[in-house]
């Protein structure tokens, strides 16, 4: 296995990464790193976050960069400002004795503390593109002699809208730099930028390796099937079932995100919304509670959650389901860190479960399906807790004033000690272990429904088709292996084939989404009559 002291690094550089406790590099770093520092290429590292990107070019830039220039020589770019003040940091830890002066700029805050420190011999800037771009329209910042652009979390950058501002940007750097660029998913954009601007560039993906560490080996992955309006709800109970719970909540909109905190807070929980609305300094305050752990519970969207990187965060709820696999990966990277426990939870609705069974096929993840809390399960959480709670507090050396008082209250009433200790637990706890504190969930009918599929393909023999071709093509396409697809029939023009119902569900979404605007190469076969009265049959006998 690769050690970082086989990589060529200097001992100063080994002397700091050994203090931060590293070892062994990530997959992303063992792959990137001699890149960088033997080759001139342009490179493009596709890995999910909590993987090591940062150190991936970090280290590369520390050891290739000289002292004593009197120009920045690096120029490293965020979409948020919480990732440029840790990347920043990240790879100050790193540069050990080496002279070389590091500055994040980002909006928000002062721009003449920046301009001031920019006067400085500043030899790597990390920044947010708006605040770059002020800086260089002011000209207190000059980007026309950096060796390195390094661009961070590019499928981001694109989404928040900044692509103009990195062309921008890139226009204003010399033809010589090496470009970086990094990103934990590859759409199309990011490979039109690489195209457009990069000249020859590798690609060099971890998010093989990501997929089988990030969610099969680390976190605990669940699904509840439940309904919109249901969701809420749903929360509450997976949030009372722990009562150390300390998660992240994941929501679809900005507007989600704050009626779901507003809600939570209604009905008494601690939580917070972290979206694109909320200003710098509330950001601020806000990660800080939650990271302090002042408050367990954050509500934020995909795009307001990058930058947030938290070693044990117990919990990943995808209260809306994620737009595709590599956002799952993305999210349900950030829990399970460090050795620590994880569990990654998903609120699936009846309409979304084809979309889902896709995700979790080309995730690679194994993710079961869990029956959702009732009321009795959790007062029974919460009685163990009040119980340990009590049995823990007390003691031989209770004030003398509170054994008169107890002494006192038998003497005055006739009442049973269990019946006493009854009155004093339900007024200190205000009904906290009442059912009318949850709403009932409505039953999802169905939902174990689990028949196999029937399939149509749009391909026979006049295709080349032949059974073991048509299973290994679709295997292709989908990752689903073969062994899967029983009672494949091939006639001249289409074929039939069956499979388990989460293959099939995860099957038909891939091939809707490679088809776009055309008809599916693959659709749900016609029910025959026959089946149906067969179906019907089972579901009374049900």
């Amino acid at each position: 296995m690769t050690k970082f002291h086989t990589m060529g690094l200097s001992d100063n550089t080994l002397t700091a990464i050994s203090k931060k406790g590293y070892d062994e590099p990530t997959p992303i770093q063992e792959r990137v790193i001699p890149r960088l520092l033997s080759g001139e290429n342009n490179v493009i590292g596709q890995a999910q976050t909590g993987t090591g990107k940062t150190a991936a070019f970090g280290i590369p830039l520390i050891e290739k960069l000289e002292e004593k220039e009197k120009y920045v020589q690096a120029l490293v770019l965020t979409p948020t400002r919480e990732l440029a003040v840790q990347v920043c940091e990240e790879i100050d830890s790193l540069k050990g004795r080496k002279k070389l002066n590091l500055l994040s700029v980002y909006g928000g805050v002062s721009i003449g503390n920046q301009i001031r420190a920019l006067k400085r011999k500043i030899d790597i800037v990390v920044g947010t593109p708006g605040r770059i771009i002020d800086h260089l329209n002011r000209g207190t910042l000059d980007i026309s002699k950096i060796k390195y652009l390094v661009i961070d979390e590019a499928d981001e950058m694109l989404d928040m809208g900044f692509i103009e501002d990195v062309e921008t940007i890139i226009s204003q750097t010399n033809k010589e730099k090496q470009i970086l660029m990094f990103s934990a998913t590859m759409p199309a954009r990011v490979v039109s930028l690489a195209r457009k601007h990069m000249g020859k560039f590798e690609i060099i993906s971890t998010v093989e390796e990501n997929k089988k560490n990030l969610t099969v080996e680390s976190a605990k992955q669940i699904y509840y099937v439940v309904s919109e309006s249901d969701k809420t709800e749903l929360l509450s109970r997976v949030i009372d079932m722990d009562d150390d719970f300390y998660g992240l909540v994941f929501t679809r909109t900005k507007v989600q995100s704050e009626e779901v905190a507003n809600e939570l807070i209604k009905r008494g929980y601690e939580a917070e919304a972290l979206n694109g609305d909320v200003s710098q300094y509330q950001r601020e305050r806000i990660l800080s509670k939650f990271k302090n752990r002042h408050v367990k519970i954050l509500i934020a969207t995909d795009v307001a959650a990058r930058g947030i990187d938290i070693d044990n965060l117990k919990y990943v709820i995808n209260y809306s389901l994620p737009q595709n696999p590599e956002n799952y990966v993305h999210r349900i990277g950030r829990t399970a860190r460090a050795g620590n426990e994880g569990v990654a939870i998903t609120f699936v609705t009846p309409s979304e479960k084809r979309k889902f069974f896709f995700i979790k096929n080309a995730s690679n993840a194994s993710i079961k399906e869990h029956k959702i809390p009732n009321t009795k399960e959790i007062i029974n959480v919460k009685v163990e807790k009040i119980k340990e709670e009590i049995k823990s507090s007390i003691s031989k050396d209770t004030e003398p004033i509170y054994e008169i008082l107890a002494e006192k209250i038998l003497e005055e009433t006739d009442k049973d000690p269990v019946d006493i200790i009854s009155s004093i637990l339900k007024h200190f706890y205000s009904g906290a272990l009442e059912k009318k504190n949850y709403k009932p969930i409505s039953q999802i009918k169905n939902s174990g429904n689990r028949q196999d599929k029937r399939l149509f393909v749009a391909l026979g023999r006049n295709n080349k088709m032949s059974p073991k071709k048509l299973a290994e093509y679709i295997e292709k396409e989908t990752g689903i292996h073969k062994t899967n697809m029983k009672d494949i029939r091939v006639l001249d023009n289409f074929s039939f084939i069956t499979v388990p119902y989460e293959k099939g569900e995860a099957i038909l979404e891939t091939f809707k989404r490679k088809a776009s605007s055309r008809k599916p190469l693959v659709v749900l076969a016609k029910t025959t009559k026959d089946e149906k009265r067969k179906n019907n049959m089972n579901y009374v006998k049900n």
